[in-house]
């Protein structure tokens, strides 16, 4: 029993740590995206593009979600690992916006094809307190997010931009490492039970609703705080810094919101994530000094509350198929997220960026109250055995 759990304790770091290098590699460009913006002579109005062109690649989760399940294995989380560190690796050598985008377009079908295979092969190393297992998880790739945006900072403000291959080495040199410790998924067969869509319409709206608009503030803080920062005249690093410092402390939300939602049920997480951050932008951007980073801070345990209860949510919601569950919680939100931040980049300019974080602070205060639909079967606690209530009482109705 002994050997069995300490074999699962090292699966599941391993997979964390991969989820560390990859979400590093495929999130560091806001820590350094003035001076991109910069070297190619760039207006602000193209940011929101360039994160677009970045993160809606993750809208295809649902597709890859769907191919894990049917492939089984472990290909593709091995494959978007690399796929994500090479786009990382290769980004400071990109001479023009054209080769730019490509890499950011690879950097995210790799990370579309790495996070629904390692969700579902998450689910399967420990067996029960699946909110904190998969808490757990997701600290590695919160880490990643936080911290590569300031190291790839110090990285262009010391050697200089082509230097960012160092960012992306770490994951290439995991790759075969991961290859061993990730669990080899058994295939779904393509007789199994269809997905019920009819009866997973509403819910899949809702968490779609309310991912939406998480990863849209998420997208919009980590874009435009360095850019307002640096507007201001502060230095790359110290803008960067302000965003690693309130995606890397919202591990702190990740873990602590696993464990309150096996312990409270997951809509209070919910609202409380919603109204929490809503509240929490404004002295984010209006104060300066220490401030602005011990506001930041608190913002990323809010903002991060609820990461591990809208997968579940989602991978409950779609018992026939949890790998493409997973995908439409996190990915297809994360993709529509992008889109949003893609039309605001194209309004934005110099003396109107702080508009906009007045309504991504509106709009996450809304998004408490989107909560309150979501059917009362999937508002409470997650089983011991990993299966929510709705998932038990769906197999019933189906029996």
């Amino acid at each position: 029993m002994s050997a069995s759990r300490n074999r699962s304790g090292r699966r599941l770091l391993g997979l964390s740590w991969a989820h560390l290098l990859n979400d590093g590699a495929a999130n560091y460009l806001p820590g350094v995206l003035p001076a991109v913006l910069v070297a190619l002579h760039l207006p602000v109005s193209t940011a929101g593009a360039l994160i677009a062109a970045l993160t809606m690649g993750q809208a295809l989760q649902p597709v890859t979600g769907w191919l894990a399940d049917r492939l089984g294995g472990r290909s593709l989380v091995v494959g978007g690992l690399l796929l994500s560190s090479l786009g990382g690796a290769l980004l400071g050598f990109a001479g023009s916006t054209w080769l730019l985008v490509l890499l950011l377009l690879l950097i995210g079908v790799g990370n579309a094809c790495f996070h629904p295979q390692a969700l579902a092969g998450v689910r399967t190393i420990v067996e029960g307190r699946q909110g904190l297992v998969t808490s757990a998880f997701l600290v590695g790739g919160e880490l990643g997010r936080g911290l590569w945006p300031t190291v790839a900072s110090l990285v262009v403000s010391g050697p200089g931009l082509r230097w960012l291959w160092l960012v992306g080495l770490p994951g290439l040199l995991t790759v075969p490492v991961l290859w061993r410790v990730a669990p080899n998924l058994e295939p779904r067969p393509r007789t199994g039970q269809r997905i019920r869509w009819a009866r997973h319409t509403r819910p899949m709206v809702v968490l779609v609703g309310y991912q939406c608009v998480r990863a849209f503030t998420i997208y919009v803080l980590v874009t435009f705080i360095p850019i307002l920062w640096h507007l201001g005249g502060g230095s790359l690093v110290q803008g960067a810094s302000i965003i690693s410092t309130m995606v890397t402390v919202g591990v702190v939300g990740n873990l602590w919101g696993g464990h309150l939602t096996d312990r409270f049920g997951r809509l209070p997480m919910l609202v409380t994530s919603g109204v929490a951050s809503a509240v929490l932008i404004v002295p984010v951007i209006l104060l300066g000094g220490v401030w602005v980073w011990v506001f930041a801070a608190v913002l990323g345990v809010a903002l991060f509350l609820t990461a591990s209860t809208t997968i579940l949510i989602g991978q409950d919601t779609f018992p026939e198929n949890r790998s493409m569950g997973s995908g439409i919680a996190l990915g297809l939100a994360n993709g529509v997220g992008a889109f949003l931040v893609l039309l605001v980049g194209l309004w934005v300019g110099n003396d109107n960026i702080t508009v906009v974080f007045w309504a991504v602070a509106a709009l996450t205060l809304a998004s408490a109250l989107l909560a309150l639909a979501l059917p009362v079967s999937l508002r409470g606690h997650t089983h011991p055995s990993g299966r929510a209530a709705a998932t038990q009482a769906d197999d019933s109705a189906a029996d």
